[in-house]
């Protein structure tokens, strides 16, 4: 029997479906962006998460990020202790490409710090950005973006959000939502005062269960006062040092 597939000029070809829609979530605020990225797509790797931040006063919302960097992108900046609030899918900012064509781009976030500062980011993997293409497109999109929509511009090269990289940074996200600040000022105490070469050392070297003290250093490193290399796996060997 022929594994061959018969063509049938009588098929349609699928009809292109609408974006999935998440409805409401108790306790959860919803997607604020202005366009929806959850396409149905074989190929791109559509995230949603839900993520409090101060602008919300803690309470959480839904995040829909267009792929696995993005999503990266966005839980790196709500981790960080300087984060006031995060945009995502933001409206679109007319602009001539470099054949005069007028098109539209949505910055993929902008980030507002707690001194008020605003940051719209450009994220795009490292092929598409050695293109001479795409970095006119970004040259006229920044200078097409207003200063009343953020104070500066940068564009991410998504291949630095490596797999580990990614995996860290949802476990530092984990110990996070378990805030145990005696734990933290304890550990980086240690730090400061003592020789060590791993996370193994150093959680020795202290008066707190390991546990407890893994998560202190999960969250240390989250806001840099610890460093280590994010592209491997963070456990008791990796090396790490007072940032």
């Amino acid at each position: 029997m022929s594994n061959e597939m018969i063509y049938d000029p009588l098929l349609k070809e699928r009809e292109k479906q609408p974006p999935l829609e998440l409805g409401p979530i108790p306790g959860v605020l919803p997607y604020a962006g202005h366009r929806s990225p959850l396409s149905r797509s074989s190929i791109a790797h559509k995230i949603s998460m839900v993520l409090p931040t101060p602008a919300t006063k803690g309470v959480p919302r839904v995040y829909h990020f267009e792929s696995a960097r993005e999503a990266a992108v966005g839980l790196e900046a709500v981790i960080s202790p300087e984060l006031y609030e995060l945009e995502v899918q933001l409206p679109p900012i007319p602009y001539q490409d470099w054949q005069g064509t007028w098109r539209k781009h949505s910055f993929d976030a902008r980030i507002t710090f707690r001194s008020g500062f605003r940051r719209a980011v450009f994220v795009r993997n490292g092929t598409s950005l050695r293109k001479p293409k795409v970095q006119a497109d970004i040259t006229a999109i920044f200078a097409a973006t207003p200063a009343s929509f953020a104070d500066d511009k940068v564009v991410v090269n998504g291949d630095l959000y490596t797999r580990g990289y990614r995996d860290n940074l949802f476990r530092v996200w984990e110990a996070t939502k378990r805030p145990d600040q005696e734990a933290d000022v304890h550990l980086l105490d240690v730090a400061r005062r003592t020789t060590f070469w791993d996370l193994g050392q150093l959680i020795r070297s202290c008066e707190l269960e390991g546990p407890r003290a893994f998560d202190a250093a999960l969250r240390l490193i989250g806001c840099k006062a610890l460093g280590t290399n994010w592209h491997t796996l963070i456990w008791m060997r990796s090396r790490v040092w007072v940032g």
